[in-house]
This record gives structure tokens, C-alpha cells and sequence, in this order.
């Protein structure tokens, strides 16, 4: 491969064409848990968009458990890291489909109706 060719080689757990399935946690959303999430992180492999880890349902890591889809991206505003649940590492990926992260005026913690006062307290650390 030149030095100015990219690596087109698939990555696995990754489907560049996956389009975000939301802005927000879909089980938060649907009532599966507390209802609030602190950052969100997206499936790289199937779009979903779940609450990090240091939120109360830790439902992005529940998602890759479950679904078998072990890399997630940062759906926050100006991250843009991979992780891969198998290998426990970060890494850079592939641009993939747009929207990026949630909306810049989506306020984390999210949403604002279902965060507690004490929200800073109910964090996982």
C-alpha cells in the first residue's frame, strides 16, 4: 500500500454506514431505569445510543454485552475516541455517519426533567 493510500479494511465491531438511533439513551428514554444519563456513547457496530458508564443503568455497556457489539464511540460534543470492549482499549476510527454527538444545547446530565439535585452523588466512579 503507498504511503498515501488509506486502509479501506473493514474494522470489526464497526459498520461505517451505522446512523445513530437517537439523541439520547434509548432505555433511559423508555423508562428502563431512572430515566437520566450523565455522557451518552454509540454502538459502532448497529447505531444505539446508550448512557456511559458513570451513569446510574450503564446502558451502553449493557448494550455491547447483550447485542455482542463490543465497540462504542463518545456520542459527546467534540469527542471523537473508539473503545472496544474485548480488548479494553481506546483507539481512533472512521468518521461515521452523522450526527456526531447529541445536539451541543442537549445539557448533560439529560434530560433535565428526570435528573435528581444530587445527581453528582449517584454517579458511578
Amino acid at each position: 500500500m503507498g504511503a498515501m493510500e488509506m486502509d479501506e479494511r473493514p474494522i470489526p465491531g464497526i459498520n461505517p454506514a451505522a446512523k445513530p438511533g437517537g439523541t439520547g439513551c434509548l432505555e433511559c428514554l423508555s423508562g428502563d431505569g431512572p430515566g437520566w444519563w450523565f455522557h451518552l456513547r454509540r454502538c459502532a457496530e448497529c447505531g444505539h445510543i446508550g448512557c456511559c458508564d458513570s451513569s446510574p443503568s450503564q446502558h451502553a455497556s449493557a448494550h455491547a454485552r447483550t447485542a455482542g457489539h463490543p465497540v462504542m464511540t463518545s456520542f459527546e460534543p467534540g469527542e471523537d475516541w473508539f473503545y472496544d470492549h474485548t480488548m479494553k482499549k481506546f483507539f481512533r476510527g472512521p468518521q461515521l455517519p452523522d450526527p456526531q454527538s447529541r445536539p451541543p444545547e442537549q445539557p448533560a446530565p439529560a434530560p433535565v426533567e428526570k435528573v435528581p439535585a444530587n445527581w453528582r452523588e449517584r454517579l458511578h466512579r
